[in-house]
């Protein structure tokens, strides 16, 4: 059998599970999860190496309204790689009725970039058989789909049908990252995404998601077992002074680290 390859973009609103759905699909963490909108910052890549192919997804950061300079970036960040797909995996909540605004936006920018799309439901779980039925006749209606598949993001069952769907669609070609990647994030960058998905669960409705981490040291050491230790020295900037209060006071139980507090 020939070897496939190809890129693949996740697209859709602000907390619909692009993240869960990314790291569910590469096996690893790669994407920070977070109970918030927005907690995607940039585009970040994972990497799926099967046996007859290698699979690129790139998960955006989710569309919104923007109110701010940043906010724009990322929405234009989340369009940018649409014409570049070979596949783009449109994700939306089987809690809608209809098509809002924000998923109408994305319709039409994969309309324009006219690229093979793979609409995902996600959340079933949450509705009846009734409404998910109507909601997939809704979106076929406005688009011709690859294929449409309602799953839940957190179910591991849905990994390999999700896969095996986006490789009948690529075309042949080489592998781009070597096998034994996952993504193509630094450990900087990694070390960054965890803490920021931390910070978000603990300070949970105290901060908005507005908070940016840089990690400035990054030293590995072995323990008893032999095992890698990294010891990471980052700063988190909040974009309010009152937030640097809050999270000073927080209580970092769980997580092992030497804190420094930064403002923007």
């Amino acid at each position: 059998m020939e070897f496939k390859s190809g890129f693949v973009t996740l697209i859709g609103r602000t907390n619909v599970g692009k993240s869960t759905l990314l790291n569910l699909l590469v096996g690893e963490k790669v994407a920070a999860i977070a109970n918030k909108v927005q907690t995607t910052r940039t585009a970040i890549k994972g990497i799926v190496n099967r046996k007859n192919s290698q699979i690129i997804f790139t998960d955006t950061p989710g569309i919104h309204k923007p109110k701010t300079k940043l906010n724009e970036t990322m929405v234009e960040t989340s369009f940018l790689s649409l014409p570049d797909s070979d596949v783009i995996l449109f994700l939306i909540e089987a809690t809608s009725t209809e098509i809002g605004r924000g998923d109408s936006i994305i319709l039409e920018k994969i309309k324009e970039a006219k690229r093979k799309t793979i609409l995902i439901i996600n959340k079933i779980d949450l509705v009846k058989r009734e409404t998910l039925l109507h909601l997939i006749d809704v979106y076929s209606k406005e688009y011709d789909f690859q294929a449409v598949i309602p799953i839940s993001a957190t179910n591991q069952k849905y990994k390999e049908i999700i896969l095996d769907e986006i490789e009948k669609h690529l075309k042949k070609g080489p592998a781009y990252y070597d096998i034994e990647e996952y993504t193509d994030q630094t450990l900087r960058q990694l070390a960054e995404e965890t803490i920021r998905e931390k910070a978000l669960k603990l300070l949970q409705d105290e901060v908005p998601h507005g908070i940016y981490v840089e990690v400035e040291k990054m030293k590995t050491r072995k323990n008893k077992k032999e095992e890698d230790i990294y010891d990471i020295e980052a700063t988190i900037y909040c974009l309010r002074n009152s937030h640097k209060g809050i999270i000073i006071r927080k209580k970092w139980r769980n997580v092992k680290a030497n804190w420094k507090i930064g403002k923007t």
